[in-house]
């Protein structure tokens, strides 16, 4: 499904980190920065994720959380949180609905051979949970100050 700006996002309840339970309901009356990732604890995933982390205060100041989604295991994300001390929200998306739900989940090319992966991809929802942004194919390098300042935008 392609998503598209002013769109209502497409729901979802998913498990988290620490034994909870993150849906998109959780998130009406403030800001969501969801980004999509491959996979806990690989060099590019854990820059994003840290990235987001040192500049949680700023998306906090601003009405907004952050809550990154990969296929990964709740007990796995705990281990990554703690190593990294990470301060953003991980939920596991097992069977992949959601990936797909949101286009994250698409046909990859590496050393020419073709394989079905997830894409690093950024939604900003905003209140009342419309799509306000839509980053797809991530560099990670200065990405989380790249959605600070779209969010600025929405914000002020």
């Amino acid at each position: 499904m392609e998503l598209k700006i002013g769109q209502k996002a497409p729901n979802f309840v998913l498990p988290a980190s620490n034994d909870t339970q993150i849906s998109l309901g959780d998130y009406k009356k403030q800001f969501l920065v969801l980004y999509f990732y491959p996979k806990d604890s690989t060099p590019g995933c854990t820059k994003e994720a840290i990235d987001f982390s040192e500049n949680i205060e700023e998306f906090t100041k601003l009405n907004t959380a952050v809550v990154g989604i990969s296929k990964d295991t709740p007990s796995k994300h705990d281990k990554f949180i703690e190593k990294n001390a990470l301060k953003v929200s991980l939920a596991s998306d097992l069977d992949g609905k959601v990936i797909e739900n949101y286009g994250a989940w698409i046909e990859k090319n590496m050393y020419g051979k073709k394989y079905m992966g997830i894409e690093r991809l950024t939604i900003l929802i905003g209140l009342e949970n419309r799509i306000l942004q839509i980053w797809r194919k991530v560099r990670v390098k200065d990405h989380a100050k790249n959605v600070l300042e779209e969010l600025k935008k929405h914000t002020s």
